[in-house]
């Protein structure tokens, strides 16, 4: 009997060695998605404690960006208006 497993897996060899690269490929496949899905809860949790207030503090900056962007746009809009009047008052154009 053992000597039939021997000459078994002395025959086999080539069965049994891609049989162990394909349970080590495995493992490494189900070590990598389990750091995946750890790495994942992680981000999950640090954005459920942080998030709120994380979120409402990018907002207010992004508020005043937008509130100085107006500004600079009303007074571009001031400026044309300026030069357009200067500029059809040299042509003597009247309505």
């Amino acid at each position: 009997m053992v000597e039939s497993a021997k000459s078994w897996i002395r025959e086999n060899s080539t069965l049994i060695y891609f049989l162990i690269g394909q349970f080590i490929a495995i493992g490494a496949f189900a070590a990598s998605g389990l750091a995946y899905m750890v790495k994942l809860e992680t981000r999950v949790a640090i954005m459920e404690t942080r998030g709120a207030e994380y979120t409402v503090a990018r907002m207010e900056e992004m508020k005043l960006k937008i509130a100085v962007l107006e500004q600079q746009i009303e007074k571009n809009e001031r400026s044309i208006e300026r030069i357009v009047d200067t500029m059809t008052k040299r042509l003597n154009i009247n309505p």
